[in-house]
């Protein structure tokens, strides 16, 4: 999800407190190994936004050098690698300005995409700055377009990956839950926190139905991440990142190379 769209919400946060994401497991291991070119698609959980390291050519898409694309592809050198995912993209972006590194020859295709489109960002501001009942309103909202509007959004990206390479196998990776519950924890209570996992949940479970409804891999992070959510004791998620407000609530470098990275390697 987008620095810059997560600015304006991040602003209202330096009102209220801390906050945070988590984790779960690969859904299906690979039965071959990768032949061809690998396009990474997606947003800024693939693009590495948390993870420091931006690529200046990259520009507002802070794509990153220890992001799991990058790495993936450092350690097993694939015929072409193309890095397209980018900060803030919604199914709409990856339409319009990510696709065209896809060909016949492409081998293995990553994506993560949703949370964007879903609002992540009215959720969490709504949450930190408002009351329980407001919060729990806001993420049903969110529900309910995950329910009627999302699938038809990731039919039509996973459609037009499946036209322009047909021969890839197609890795969508989902995104972790975001607190450690049952601790103390400065921040949101314990009922959004929660609640805030379901969402997250929520999410995934709908991106992995269309995910394997189109024959292609869900990549499940939130077992790499459990134990390592905001509110544990070594969470590989910022809370809020005073130096760059903009990397609040994303993978850190440690959380891309042993959240993201593994789940790939596996499903890949």
């Amino acid at each position: 999800m987008r620095r810059s769209r997560l600015s304006g919400f991040v602003t209202s946060l330096l009102l209220a407190t801390g906050l945070t994401l988590t984790g779960a497991a690969t859904a299906q291991a690979s039965s071959t190994a990768v032949t061809g070119g690998y396009v990474a698609l997606g947003d800024s959980y693939s693009s590495g936004v948390g993870s420091g390291s931006y690529i200046s050519s990259s520009g507002s898409c802070d794509r990153s050098t220890k992001a799991y694309p990058y790495l993936w592809n450092a350690a097993h050198g694939p015929s072409s690698f193309a890095f397209n995912a980018c900060s803030g993209a919604k199914t709409g972006d990856v339409l319009a300005n990510q696709l065209g590194s896809l060909n016949s020859s492409t081998g293995l295709v990553s994506i993560s995409i949703g949370g964007n489109d879903a609002g992540f960002a009215d959720v969490m501001t709504t949450c930190v700055t408002s009351s329980d009942s407001t919060c729990l309103a806001k993420i049903n909202t969110a529900k309910a377009y995950v329910d009627s509007t999302l699938p038809g959004k990731l039919d039509t990206v996973y459609d037009a990956i499946s036209a322009k390479a047909p021969s890839a196998r197609v890795v969508v990776i989902g995104y972790p839950r975001f607190y450690k519950l049952g601790q103390t924890c400065l921040g949101l209570s314990e009922t959004k926190r929660s609640a805030i996992n379901d969402a997250a949940d929520y999410l995934d479970n709908a991106v992995q139905k269309r995910a394997l409804d189109h024959n292609f891999v869900f990549g499940d992070v939130r077992t790499t991440f459990t134990g390592h959510e905001i509110c544990s004791s070594s969470s590989w998620l910022h809370s809020v990142n005073w130096l760059d407000i903009g990397e609040s609530y994303h993978p850190t470098a440690t959380g891309q190379s042993s959240g993201y990275l593994p789940v790939l390697t596996n499903a890949a």
